[in-house]
Order: C-alpha cells, then structure tokens, then sequence
C-alpha cells in the first residue's frame, strides 16, 4: 500500500476546496453511481466519510435522523458548511474517527478512501463504529488511475510523480469482519486537448501528487518537455489525450 501522509492530504484538499466543484465532473458522476446502490430505508446514524464539498448531502441526509459529513480537510468542511446547513460537519480523521462504538447504520464514502495513511487502522475503525448489519458503500481508486502519466513521467525521469493506489485485492483482505455484498470495476477514461489541461486540473481537485517521497514541483525543464512529448505520443485517433481512472465500488456489510 503506497504510505501517505495525511497533513499533506488535508492541506491539499483544504487549499482545493473553493475550486473542487468547478472541475470535478468525474467525481460527481462516480457519486451518481454509488447513490444508485442505496435503498429507501431510514436510518438514525449515517456518515458521509470524506464528505468534501457535500455533494452527497442533499440525498444522504433525508434517509438519517442524524447525518454526519466527516473530513480530515477543514476547508472543505467550511466550503460544505457554507452550501448546506444539513447534519453535523465534523472535522476528524478516518483513523480515529470521534464516532462512539456500535453507533453507525450507514457509512458512505465516495473517492476518499485511497487518501489513507494507514488502512488497517482505517479498516478497524469502520468495523468498531458500525452495528451489525450496517452497511458500508465505497467508491475508490485502483493502481491503473492515471496510468499514462506515469509512464510518461518515466520516460522523463525516476522521480515519482503520480499518486499511487493500492489493488482491490488489497483492500478486501483488510476488511475483515465484513461481508462483500458487490463489487463493480469501472474505468473511466477522460480526454483532454492539451495535458496542461489534466494537470491544472488536478492541482483544482487538490488531487495532485500528495506522496511524501514525491519530487517538489514538476521537476525540471527537460524532464518536463521529456514528459510532454512521451504523453503526445498517446493521443488518440480522435485527437484527444486519454487519461484513465480505475474506479472500484464496494458494499460491504458489518458481520
């Protein structure tokens, strides 16, 4: 599992946070596809686990007495804040969640899971804050997101500077004490005229290269021109650049 460090994670989403919308196309429509897998029933506890911008607030909250959009980035939580007054918004770490044993029916996350320091930890909370039965709906990254970039990055240089995701295989093998209900794989391709416009997109979603191993900056002038040119060498018959994200969902039921 790629380690991460969560401070970076947080600030970089924080710093996103009044930009996220305008350009999260993508992530919204891999929501949508999530949404399509919860039911009518009414819940008293439900958390919205990375809740970002609160995208998903005007449809999670009528199913909670209580709903709670959890984030590690503050700025997202004010940004989510200031669009919506519905349910609590509580700034906590996915590690350590400031949730009470046995409290939680349903737990949704939707792209936020991949940004964890310590999975393990992560996985043994979800199990300690749910009741039996609850469920838990995940829509993550595997290690094929952003495949073209990082092997023009290696065509330019050995620096590592796309984030990296871990298999799905990796996850289900953490989540014991769950039960897999679904799994779905979906890759999602996204096209762009020019590679300026994927990469200011991801500094926009705050989803650029958050490893601590990473590189500062894009590396120098060379490497870069170096990069360039070995991503156009993957434009396409229709003239666009393809950048692909490997898009797993989950359902998961608390034993």
């Amino acid at each position: 599992m790629p380690y991460r460090d969560k401070r970076l994670v947080a600030a970089s989403f924080s710093r996103a946070a009044s930009s996220y919308d305008q350009v999260a196309g993508l992530q919204r429509r891999i929501a949508d596809r999530l949404r399509n897998w919860l039911t009518d029933e009414n819940h008293n506890l439900v958390v919205d686990l990375g809740s970002g911008t609160g995208y998903a607030n005007s449809w999670l909250n009528p199913l909670a007495k209580l709903l709670v959009n959890l984030d590690l980035a503050e700025g997202m939580l004010h940004f989510a804040k200031s669009q919506s007054n519905r349910g609590l918004f509580v700034a906590g770490d996915a590690e350590q969640l400031p949730l009470a044993s046995n409290s939680v029916d349903l737990i949704w996350s939707s792209l936020a899971l991949q940004w964890s320091e310590q999975p393990e930890k992560l996985f043994s909370e979800l199990y300690r804050v749910t009741k039996p039965g609850a469920r838990i709906l995940i829509a993550t990254l595997g290690p094929q997101t952003l495949h073209e970039l990082r092997a023009a990055w290696l065509q330019a240089d050995k620096h590592q500077h796309v984030n990296q995701f871990a298999d799905i295989d990796h996850w289900l093998k953490l989540a014991e004490g769950f039960d897999l209900v679904r799994h779905e794989q979906v890759d999602e391709v996204e096209e762009y005229q020019e590679l300026r416009q994927l990469l200011r997109e991801l500094r926009d979603l705050g989803a650029h290269n958050v490893n601590p191993e990473r590189r500062p900056g894009l590396g120098g002038q060379s490497s870069l021109r170096a990069m360039y040119a070995a991503y156009e060498a993957m434009r396409k018959g229709n003239g666009k650049l393809p950048a692909t994200y490997e898009v797993h969902y989950m359902e998961l039921r608390r034993r």
